[in-house]
């Protein structure tokens, strides 16, 4: 029996795009958001389409950011942009208010909040931010 992925709980590219859609969305509307908003461009379709591509691999879909741009090393392409504690919880802020709205799964948006969770925290960067260690 095969255990199904994340991308095909969630639905798939679909799903996958409407909650980038939704997350980016109220990153930048929410005043709340403002700190992590002011860390991408003015224009967010970049950012868009690279989460999306990004999240279809992490999912176990197919590997579209790595097709396109090699290997992920999250962290490192972060890195030129301060992000601490404040960044970390507005990024979370809006991403668990996507998942909420797009999907409908209970069990597998509190896996993937949680997920992202592991991931928010891994990218903060800035003194007195406190964070695993790097491996």
């Amino acid at each position: 029996m095969d255990i199904p992925t994340h991308y095909q709980r969630i639905g798939g590219e679909t799903v996958i795009r409407r909650l980038v859609d939704r997350f980016y969305q109220l990153m930048d509307e929410l005043p709340e958001a403002y700190g992590v908003r002011k860390l991408h461009a003015e224009d967010l379709s970049g950012s868009n389409q690279k989460l999306f591509e990004f999240l279809s691999g992490w999912m176990g879909g197919p590997q579209l950011y790595v097709q396109k741009h090699g290997e992920v090393f999250l962290r490192r392409r972060h890195l030129p942009f301060p992000i601490g504690d404040a960044e970390r919880e507005q990024w979370l802020m809006c991403m668990h208010r996507a998942l909420e709205e797009v999907v409908t799964d209970t069990a597998l948006r509190a896996d993937l909040y949680q997920a992202f969770v592991k991931v928010a925290d891994h990218m903060r960067n800035q003194p007195g931010a406190a964070r695993p260690a790097d491996t």
